[in-house]
């Protein structure tokens, strides 16, 4: 078993896989800062200078919180909230990231296809003569 772990280890797939997670999550990280720090905050002055994190709504524990608390704080105060505003953000780090995605493969696909069509137009070298075209071949020139 521990053999066949190793082999698995070694192949290059294993290593492409484990180098596209540590980028992909750098990238996920940029995606949300674009995210947090510049699409929803022209989102909420579209919408009047609303800040979408700290929106939440109560489910219980109204007793606990005093109107116009922030997110982590209505938390911390033990108040069970639907953070919907995060919910928003997290959707759009989504939508982002699905889309740049797609925008990868379909390019990666347009490529893999030129390659496949230069292949196929690669001239193919005539096949080499069979058996019986060789014999024919030395009969008609034993005729002449």
């Amino acid at each position: 078993m521990f053999s066949e772990f190793k082999e698995f280890i070694a192949k290059g797939n294993v290593m492409q896989l484990a180098v596209a997670v540590i980028i992909g999550g750098a990238f996920a990280t940029i995606v949300k800062s674009l995210t947090d720090e510049v699409i929803m905050p022209l989102v909420g002055a579209v919408f009047g200078d609303v800040d979408f994190s700290d929106k939440y709504i109560i489910l219980s524990g109204e007793d606990a919180i005093e109107t116009g608390m922030s997110l982590e704080a209505a938390r911390e105060a033990g108040a069970n909230v639907l953070a919907w505003g995060s919910f928003i953000s997290a959707v759009i780090n989504f939508l982002i990231l699905a889309f740049i995605i797609f925008l990868l493969v379909r390019y990666t696909m347009k490529i893999m296809a030129q390659f496949e069509k230069k292949e196929e137009a690669a001239p193919e070298e005539p096949a080499a003569p069979t058996e019986i075209e060789l014999l024919t071949d030395i009969r008609d020139a034993l005729k002449k």
